[in-house]
């Protein structure tokens, strides 16, 4: 791994950054997050307020319309947002997945295409890998796609798919050749209103319900030719290219929302009185708060070293953006559970926010590659 400097620095503008989503978060999001939860809706507050501040995809290039923010910048936007809802998160978070395969692999024509109306907010984008039958084992997809002419056509369906019901633009991984495996896989960008196109409905889920998760659905869906990204064959080397860069982003979620619930756990258990004395008196919940502050920040360091990693090109990127993404989540689950014991029966409630906090961590383990394929990718880089 080298030494710490080297791996990365937060600038003034990183800080700056970090002060100005704080302010937003707080005074625009936060409020809503209790009711956007309940009401499972998506957080209209957010997107406004994001967008309206840039932070909607900062990452995208200055080319194309967008801030190009580097990693870390975009890390700390979603982190900040996560802090106070994760489900509003989802925005800056996702617009980076769906996008980051278009930035990678796709034609300079298609790019221009897409990527403006992103940066201008205009538009979002969604991803679309995963299916029923091919979640942990995405090259096992089944759905389809053929050249006929100078169009596409895509059948089948995609499964689990963030903010599906409010993006314009989806990039999709699709079989063009059945034959040859994962070297048969070919990614296309479609558009809400190709022919052929549908998303099905919300899914009922236990966290994040702000966001929309939907299956999507192609019919001979038909799209142009010139839609696909890169060369035929080439869509799931993309696909884990992708998630290089975009698993450090699911990491600062998960440190997001474990910050989220020991602030709150800060404030609950020294306002709180049992036995004559604040509960945060007591050694046993100092040392909790102590192991719940000394995890949050190892796992911050990791996912701004993995975002580093991927900006730097470094040969060990794999390993550290999956480290990054396993271990950030895994410190979420631990950190929003006991931030719920310290609450104790008021924490098991809807009045305080560490309910909705431990419930949306938990996908953290599991989108973008469950921590079961995290520690898989790990031991194959250390083993190779």
């Amino acid at each position: 791994m080298g030494n710490n400097a080297a791996l990365y620095a937060l600038t003034d503008e990183h800080d700056a950054i970090r002060e100005a989503v704080r302010e937003i978060a707080e005074r625009e999001i936060a409020p809503f997050a209790a009711e956007v939860d309940a009401d499972s809706r998506y957080p209209v507050e957010a997107q406004k307020a994001l967008t309206a501040a840039g932070f909607h995809a900062t990452h995208v290039p200055e080319a194309y319309g967008g801030e190009g923010a580097d990693a870390i910048a975009t890390c700390i936007v979603i982190e900040e947002v996560a802090r106070v809802d994760v489900s509003a998160s989802l925005i800056p978070a996702v617009n980076k997945l769906g996008s980051v395969p278009v930035i990678l692999s796709a034609s300079e024509d298609l790019k221009q295409r897409v990527l403006p109306s992103i940066a201008a907010g205009d538009a979002m984008i969604s991803y679309g890998l995963s299916e029923r039958e091919a979640g942990s084992d995405a090259a096992a997809m089944r759905t389809r796609a053929r050249l006929e002419g100078d169009s596409w056509v895509l059948n089948g369906t995609k499964a689990w798919i963030t903010n599906a019901s409010v993006s314009e633009w989806f990039t999709v991984m699709a079989v063009t050749d059945p034959e040859k495996g994962a070297k048969g896989i070919s990614a296309f960008v479609v558009h809400r209103d190709d022919p052929g196109f549908a998303v099905g409905p919300k899914e009922k889920k236990m966290g994040i319900k702000g966001s929309p998760t939907c299956e999507l659905w192609f019919t001979d869906c038909t799209i142009p030719a010139d839609r696909i990204v890169g060369e035929p064959g080439t869509g799931f080397t993309t696909a884990l290219r992708t998630l290089d860069f975009t698993r450090p982003t699911i990491g600062a979620q998960a440190v997001g929302v474990a910050q989220g619930a020991l602030d709150a756990a800060v404030v609950y258990t020294k306002d709180r009185r049992q036995f004559g004395s604040a509960v945060s008196d007591f050694q046993g919940v100092q040392f909790m708060l102590a192991d719940m502050d000394m995890k949050i920040q190892a796992a911050r360091h990791l996912v701004y070293v993995a975002a580093a990693a991927g900006e730097q090109g470094s040969p060990d990127v794999t390993r550290v953006s999956a480290a990054a993404k396993a271990f950030a989540s895994d410190v979420a689950m631990q950190v929003t559970t006991d931030a719920v014991q310290l609450f104790g029966g008021a924490g098991y409630t809807q009045d305080f926010p560490v309910e909705r906090m431990m419930r949306d961590a938990k996908i953290t383990q599991i989108y973008e590659g469950t921590n079961q394929v995290q520690r898989m990718v790990i031991a194959r880089s250390l083993l190779r």
